[in-house]
């Protein structure tokens, strides 16, 4: 092989990459659309069903793939390598430098975290 189709194949990989990515966010940006259509005062009930199915159904594919959700929970330490912490707020000496709260869940495929949790720490 030479160094040429070394240097493709490498660009052919961070596209899919990049294409992964931009789907991967569709599926959060639409799990977070759900509560707004189900809040609607006129909703239709088939559109609700539809985009619950295609969110399973997405969701389904990328969990069989390999991804999981980073688990993190109140009293666990904090790591700036797997999570990002939003903000601190005053606590006991049983939570200075702990998690106390995770707003929004991460999640890994493989070794690689592709999004950080987000986390309140103790000060």
């Amino acid at each position: 092989m030479t160094i040429k189709e070394i240097q493709d194949e490498i660009i052919d990989e961070f596209s899919m990459f990049d294409d992964w990515m931009q789907r991967y966010e569709y599926i959060i940006d639409l799990g977070k659309s759900l509560p707004l259509i189900e809040e609607g005062a006129k909703t239709d009930e088939n559109l609700i069903k539809g985009v619950e199915l295609i969110h399973s159904k997405l969701k389904d594919t990328l969990f069989s793939k390999g991804l999981e959700v980073v688990e993190l929970k109140s009293g666990d330490a904090f790591d700036a390598d797997f999570a990002e912490a939003i903000t601190q707020i005053p606590a006991g000496d049983k939570l200075k430098g702990k998690i106390v709260d995770v707003i929004e869940k991460g999640y890994k495929l493989g070794d690689k975290i592709i999004r950080f949790p987000k986390v309140v720490i103790g000060q």
